[in-house]
């Protein structure tokens, strides 16, 4: 008898339910817009004026979205600024 060890295919597609890795699911999501809350209400508590706060958040906000743009979706946010150019410049 011999015993293989699993293989480690990295082409398998995600089961049923699963989220593929590099994207945010519904829990992910969740969790990170309750860390945002949580955060501008400790902020708020300890005196935080609130358009400091919101210009805070805003920033976080921008560099994860830029994040996962880059990494995540960087060659799709791409093809979709290159196509919104050349249908501009071709007057349609």
């Amino acid at each position: 008898m011999s015993h293989q060890p699993p293989s480690l295919s990295t082409t398998a597609s995600p089961a049923a339910g699963e989220v593929p890795a590099g994207r945010l699911g519904p829990t992910h999501t969740l969790i990170l817009l309750i860390a945002f809350l949580a955060l501008g209400t400790v902020l708020f508590v300890q005196g935080t004026p609130i358009g400091d706060i919101l210009i805070l958040l805003g920033g976080c906000g921008t560099l994860g979205a830029a994040t996962l743009a880059a990494v995540g979706g960087g060659r799709w946010l791409m093809a979709v600024f290159v196509e919104a150019a050349v249908r501009s410049g071709a007057g349609k």
